[in-house]
């Protein structure tokens, strides 16, 4: 029998995204039991199975997908002709990415970006600082949880090295500087992330959509980032900002995992 914690231990300590897939329900003549389960990674490696044949082919390739979409996945499959078999009975399985929690890059370490932090502590956002000031981080206290990056405006290079591009990437701009906003903008824009966030005005907005366009030959401009960011709940202080983008962010992040 598979030591299915000891496994998904494994996996978590070397931050490997794996789909779990869990067979619920059983009817009729089956080749798995309910309780039976598989491991499936990104390049297809699996571990366990839920019975072979076409339904852990077709397992297989949900998982994929619940994995690239980062999204639990439950399905129901009536065993006949399709899957060349003649039992007849229905599987439902459930299938549960991990290890794939969103990462949230935050640049300008001011206070709505402290605040928003401090928000953050203890839901599934793994929160990395960013800031180019020099020493600015050693003034502030943060939780042991958020970690911190000290970028150079001289060389941008350590801006872009210190995110993770991808589905689980959310990226959120609050800079004290217009100038480096808009590089981190035109860089985020040619990498792949869930959430691209500006703070700034709709006059802001409206002047780096025309730069991107004309002067970084990127057509959609700003079609694809959020600004203004936060929700619209009212309030104007660092604090109830923050709540506004936290918000945002938990429901953008909860809407992808519980879509159907």
């Amino acid at each position: 029998m598979q030591n299915w914690i000891t496994l998904l231990s494994k996996f978590q300590e070397q931050q490997i995204p794996v789909a779990f897939v869990t067979v619920t329900k059983c009817l009729g003549s089956t080749p798995c039991i309910v309780g039976s389960r598989m491991l499936v990674t990104k390049n297809k490696e699996i571990h366990g199975t839920i019975g072979g044949g076409k339904l852990e082919f077709k397992a297989i390739d949900e998982a994929i997908i619940a994995l690239q979409e980062n999204r639990i996945i439950e399905s129901s499959y009536t065993l006949g002709p399709e899957f060349e078999q003649c039992c007849g009975g229905k599987v439902e399985f459930i299938i549960e990415p991990m290890n794939q929690s969103p990462e949230l890059f935050l640049f300008g370490a001011g206070h709505i970006g402290v605040e928003i932090c401090k928000l953050l502590i203890d839901t599934p956002f793994k929160v990395n600082f960013i800031d180019s000031r020099e020493n600015w981080f050693s003034n502030l206290k943060l939780d042991e949880s958020i970690s911190t990056h000290q970028a150079t405006e001289t060389d941008f290079k350590t801006f872009k090295d210190v995110v993770k591009w991808g589905s689980n990437s959310y990226i959120l701009v609050l800079t004290h500087n217009h100038a480096i906003d808009f590089d981190i903008i035109t860089m985020a824009l040619q990498n792949e992330t869930k959430f691209l966030g500006l703070i700034g005005s709709k006059t802001k907005k409206v002047r780096f959509n025309n730069m991107l366009i004309k002067e970084m030959n990127i057509p959609e401009g700003m079609s694809n980032v959020v600004c203004p960011i936060g929700l619209d709940i009212g309030g104007d202080t660092p604090k109830e900002i923050a709540i506004s983008v936290v918000a945002q962010l938990l429901q953008v992040h909860y809407q992808s995992v519980n879509k159907a």
